[in-house]
């Protein structure tokens, strides 16, 4: 199965991420919690679909069209540890979770002797700051 990419844009990624803590979602339910319009909500849902990531969940009809996440099968398929979170941090907070990630990644890039069963591993690291509209 070829790999999927995960998108980059926040409004996406917050969607998958509320789709992963609930079963499924409603545009205008994750409009509510995201505090977004219905509509921008409704198309990225439509977008993350059209990815492959998320599809409509069985309903009982009706205009509400629920969404679920299709991770299950991406996971079985893809071994890699790949996730995403939309988190609210301080500007302090943010400096501090990236020198965090430097100093874990940078121990297994300096120290020296590698391992036999090493494996090479590229670690992608993106912390933006910014509205979720954009």
């Amino acid at each position: 199965m070829p790999r999927r990419p995960l998108p980059d844009h926040p409004v996406r990624l917050a969607l998958l991420d509320l789709l992963a803590e609930h079963s499924t979602l409603t545009s205008t339910q994750a409009a509510a919690r995201l505090g977004l319009s219905s509509g921008l909500c409704s198309f990225h849902l439509r977008q993350l679909a059209e990815l492959g990531l998320i599809e409509e969940a069985p309903h009982q009809g009706g205009k509400a069209r629920p969404w679920q996440l299709l991770w299950e099968t991406e996971v079985e398929a893809e071994p890699e540890d790949e996730f995403s979170a939309l988190i609210h941090v301080t500007p302090d907070e943010l400096a501090e979770i990236g020198a965090s990630i430097r100093r874990l990644l940078f121990r297994y890039r300096d120290r020296g002797t590698r391992p036999a069963d090493a494996v090479a591993v590229t670690a992608e690291i993106r912390l933006r700051t910014g509205d979720p509209v954009g």
